[in-house]
């Protein structure tokens, strides 16, 4: 897989857009509740679902590969060689969430990927847009810091909406800063983000549930 010319801003903004659209994945994990093997079952059928549409896509496939292509070939950040398989940002994610409900009740589920989903978008366009201060590996502290608030944000939306105790608003902000320090490591720790982040924020807040 080569490496492209940065994508626009435009496409960031879609590629984003696409990940916010996961959100979903949150209310599902709540709504289904103690119903956690469903929620799986869905996850784990949609990852299967995207890794044929991406490794048809890689070999010039004429159905599930030319619909992937017109879809999110834009918004992809390496070129594809002839069969080599690619795998997007799509399916981290999902994998992401059928970990989580595989691991982890419904509320830590729900509230790690929603720091994965929001805080990530919110580093990547505010950083790109109006990173001035630049840390490690390119990016920025202004991206760095708009992870921390945006993923806090929708973690505490997500504690309002299931009633928690105050214990798991001052969990969530170790959860958060954790989550948002592996993201920025993301290459130095050569796990993909998607993964790193609702980890972190797992991790944390099941602590806060045996010992908080």
């Amino acid at each position: 897989m080569s490496e492209k010319q940065p994508i626009s801003y435009w496409e960031e903004i879609k590629r984003k857009g696409v990940h916010l659209s996961s959100l979903w994945m949150v209310a599902a994990t709540l709504l289904l509740g103690k119903y956690q093997w469903i929620s799986s079952l869905i996850f784990g059928v949609l990852l299967v679902l995207t890794l044929v549409s991406e490794h048809d896509y890689a070999n010039n496939g004429k159905y599930l590969g030319r619909l992937y292509g017109k879809l999110f070939g834009k918004m992809l950040r390496d070129d594809v060689k002839p069969g080599e398989w690619i795998v997007s940002g799509g399916a981290p994610v999902l994998a992401a969430a059928l970990l989580m409900n595989l691991f982890f009740q419904p509320l830590i589920a729900a509230g790690a990927l929603a720091v994965m989903l929001t805080g990530d978008a919110a580093a990547a366009l505010i950083g790109r847009k109006f990173g001035k201060h630049k840390t490690v590996n390119g990016k920025s502290w202004e991206g760095f810091f708009s992870f921390i608030l945006v993923g806090y944000g929708a973690l505490a939306v997500v504690f309002a909406l299931t009633g928690v105790s105050g214990k798991f608003y001052f969990w969530g902000i170790a959860a958060v800063i954790l989550a948002a320090v592996a993201e920025l490591f993301q290459k130095q720790l050569k796990v993909d983000d998607n993964f790193s982040i609702p980890l972190c924020v797992g991790c944390v807040l099941f602590l806060c549930c045996r010992f908080g």
